[in-house]
């Protein structure tokens, strides 16, 4: 783990080192104060040299100046270099999930990466702060106070040794009780931003079937869920602190019987007891530091594992030494014997064994029922997800031959799901062109029959869109999608189901733009609507993750029972109307 993190320290490897140099300079300076409160009492006092006094107590004066400058200076370096290096690493995982393929998001969740981008990586950057400084700190005041206090009075130091194994003890029971509580809860976190994400996105389903109430209860059961396992596991934690503070009085009380003892004899001087317990005192407030250092490491280590296992996921779909990134420049698509399955060891298969073959400039209508694979069909195309079996080829050539960004570039894709970004309806349109003029975005809306529509806000296309597009309507929102896809001059346009959401007669329009400006793209159309693909070339009928059949609308009302009890419904509908 500290070898996949490591990196993510570059550039403030110099700020850790001055900020141990620093913390080290503080500790031995502070170590130094009982020593010189000693010489006081011993020297200055019992002889009454109050010049003595005076010199001891200004050098111990500028001894704790310098320690609280060196402790200022050390708490700003290590603030620097833990930002910085928890700015780095939520960058390394916001990077490492734009690289994931559509199987690496299954198999995490998205609540699950935002956890972990933001509660995991504040975690391991208050480790990381606290590692800066304490865990240097802690070890220097540490051995410093033994040999300082062996030097005293080494008798009395095999009293602080009862207390070793009490502590030890103690560590290795928390750790090993607290560890896998903390991963139920880091879970249970994970649970909760599920909660408050699906219910924020989908707001406005909440309060039309006015279920602000089942909510509400869902979102309290994640929550006390996430409380319930946040209390079980700092049930543990806690007892760390009442047995070091045990260990402490237990120490310092067996100092003054056996010390006072010492010095009722004359065989110890009443300064050096007291820098004695100072100096144990010391000892044993080291160790409370390194206890909770061990005990906010487990914390944290819990998050580091999440955290790694991001960095480390092998990303499914790549490009190989070999890969072309030569554009492709017709079109054509062929599938040989493709079978699909979510499934890495290929049970359970969405498609199988399809075969079609598409030529560069056709327009294809792609119809079945829910769950036929349909989506999965075209994704295949794009390298959303990669064929279990088979091959899928554009242009002849076999997709995981073609440079990943080079094959979507000349793939646009309109999902299911519309997407809009926060920003005005021409960054929208950009992100099928970063470069594209205002008028191309013009003409690719009015081939998506968008521009009306955009004309009539006060803005135009300056008009500003809410983030998920939720200022405009459905159909609208479909129809900015398309005309981002079209920016891109895509050599295959894919629209899954994404007319669904205008009327008919828009929809129309909207194809005979596309058959008549852009005659030479392959266009795949996923639709539920009969009359949105009846004009196609040809036409898929998918059933069960099979092509049941093709053919021309026509051939398929002659032959097909699915295409022909798919028609009737519909036009029942029409009739009814």
């Amino acid at each position: 783990m500290i070898k996949t993190l490591k990196p993510y320290l570059k550039g403030y490897g110099k700020y850790v080192l001055l900020c141990t140099l620093a913390i080290a300079l503080e500790g031995i300076l502070e170590i130094l104060v009982p020593f010189m409160m000693a010489k006081i009492v011993d020297v200055g006092v019992v002889n009454q040299d109050l010049n003595y006094v005076l010199k001891i107590g200004g050098l111990m004066l500028v001894m704790s100046l310098c320690s609280l400058a060196c402790g200022a200076a050390a708490s700003r370096l290590s603030a620097i270099a833990g930002i910085g290096f928890g700015s780095q690493l939520r960058k390394a995982l916001f990077d490492k999930i734009q690289t994931f393929s559509f199987s690496n998001i299954d198999k995490y969740s998205i609540p699950s990466l935002v956890t972990r981008a933001t509660t995991d990586v504040n975690n391991v950057m208050r480790m990381f702060l606290m590692l800066t400084k304490t865990a240097v700190r802690s070890p220097i005041m540490l051995v410093t106070s033994i040999c300082i206090a062996a030097r005293i009075n080494s008798e009395l130091v095999m009293i602080f040794l009862i207390t070793v194994p009490i502590i030890g003890i103690a560590l290795y029971a928390i750790i090993r009780l607290s560890f896998p509580l903390f991963e139920k809860m880091l879970k249970k976190y994970d649970g909760l931003n599920a909660s408050v994400q699906e219910n924020l996105i989908g707001i406005r389903v909440v309060k039309a079937f006015v279920r602000s109430a089942y909510e509400k209860i869902k979102f309290k059961t994640s929550n006390d869920e996430l409380m319930k396992a946040s209390i079980k596991a700092e049930k543990v934690i806690i007892l760390n602190m009442p047995i070091m503070q045990f260990s402490t009085y237990l120490c310092i009380i067996l100092i003054l019987w056996f010390g006072g003892g010492l010095v009722m004899d004359e065989k110890m001087l009443t300064g050096e007891l007291m820098s004695f317990i100072t100096y144990v005192t010391q000892i044993l407030m080291s160790l409370m530091m390194l206890s909770m250092i061990f005990v906010n490491v487990l914390i944290s280590s819990a998050s580091v594992e999440r955290i790694v296992e991001v960095l480390n996921e092998e990303i499914d779909i790549t490009d190989h030494e070999n890969s072309s990134s030569q554009p492709i420049k017709k079109g054509n698509i062929e599938f040989k014997n493709v079978s699909f399955s979510y499934k890495k060891n290929g049970t359970s298969k969405v498609l199988e064994n399809i075969n079609v073959k598409i030529e560069a400039g056709e327009t294809i209508g792609i119809i079945g029922g829910t769950g036929s694979s349909k989506s999965t069909f075209v994704q295949l195309i794009p390298r959303l997800y990669d064929a279990t079996e088979g091959s899928v080829l554009v242009d002849g050539r076999n997709v995981k031959d073609i440079k990943i960004e080079t094959l979507r570039d000349s793939v646009s894709m309109v999902l299911q799901k519309n997407v809009l970004f926060s920003g005005t309806i021409l960054e929208n349109l950009r992100w099928g062109n970063l470069h594209a003029t205002e008028q191309e975005c013009i003409n690719a809306c009015k081939v998506s029959n968008a521009h009306d529509f955009i004309m009539s806000f006060p803005e135009g296309y300056q008009t500003y869109i809410e983030q998920g597009g939720t200022n405009v309507s459905g159909g609208q929102k479909q129809r900015l999608c398309i005309a981002r896809a079209l920016l891109k001059n895509p050599k295959i346009l894919i629209l899954d189901d994404s007319t669904s959401a205008v009327d008919t007669a828009t929809d129309a329009s909207i194809r005979k733009e596309l058959k008549e400006k852009l005659k030479d793209m392959t266009t795949l159309i996923i639709a539920q609507r009969i009359s949105s693909i009846q004009d196609a070339d040809r036409i898929l009928v998918f059933e069960d993750g099979h092509i049941q059949d093709i053919g021309t609308h026509e051939e398929l009302l002659l032959r097909n029972a699915i295409y022909q009890e798919v028609y009737e419904s519909q036009m029942k509908g029409v009739v009814s109307e």
